[in-house]
């Protein structure tokens, strides 16, 4: 065998040897960092109610105190003026039945019992017209009062974020409290590293 043969022979061994070497370097070698994908972003919100107070000014009607009215005393108190045209009116009933003195005790006996029932009359007119003046219409004035209510404004408020992100086939879901800013985020031994996130 020729010397040429020989060393032509070494050099190719070694260079496969060089080759496999560098190949296996290259797959030991890390391929850089590994992002996630950001696949969706849910806000998880609540609803705030916040009482107030709402006053206004309205206006309404209210009675008047009236004071009342000292009843007007009777022109007749003894009613007399009843009394007589109960008599007169009486007494002339009593003077058409019977004759003689029948009709005297008739025309007398008419005479009082007409008297007493003129005095009912007047009596009971005289009532009525006071209860009358005394019904007058209540009286009302318009004012302006401050009414108060509560209302309840409402608004939502957010509490935090469910993060859907995709690592190869896999998709999880990370709960956080700020809105992460880029599509894609850090790997760091298999979790996200959510202060480093990137776009595209």
């Amino acid at each position: 065998m020729s010397k040429s043969i020989v060393v032509g022979s070494t050099l190719a061994i070694l260079g496969l040897g060089g080759l496999a070497f560098g190949a296996w370097q290259i797959q030991e070698q890390p391929d850089g960092p590994r992002y996630a994908e950001i696949v969706d972003v849910e806000a998880l919100t609540r609803t705030v109610e916040t009482p107030r107070e709402v006053c206004e000014n309205v206006q309404v009607q209210q009675p008047v105190q009236q004071q009342s009215q000292p009843q007007a005393r009777s022109s007749d108190p003894n009613k007399l003026l009843g009394s007589a045209a109960g008599a007169v009116v009486g007494g002339l009933l009593g003077n058409q039945v019977g004759g003689g003195s029948g009709k005297k005790i008739a025309t007398a006996a008419g005479a009082i019992g007409g008297a007493l029932a003129g005095r009912e009359v007047q009596d009971r007119v005289e009532n009525r017209q006071r209860a009358q003046a005394g019904q007058s219409q209540p009286q009302t004035r318009t004012v302006t009062r401050e009414e108060c209510r509560t209302v309840v404004d409402t608004h939502q408020e957010t509490e935090g974020y469910d993060v859907s992100w995709r690592d190869g086939e896999s998709v999880r879901t990370t709960r956080l409290e700020n809105k992460p800013d880029g599509e894609r985020v850090l790997l760091e031994n298999g979790s996200p590293d959510w202060r480093n996130t990137r776009e595209g």
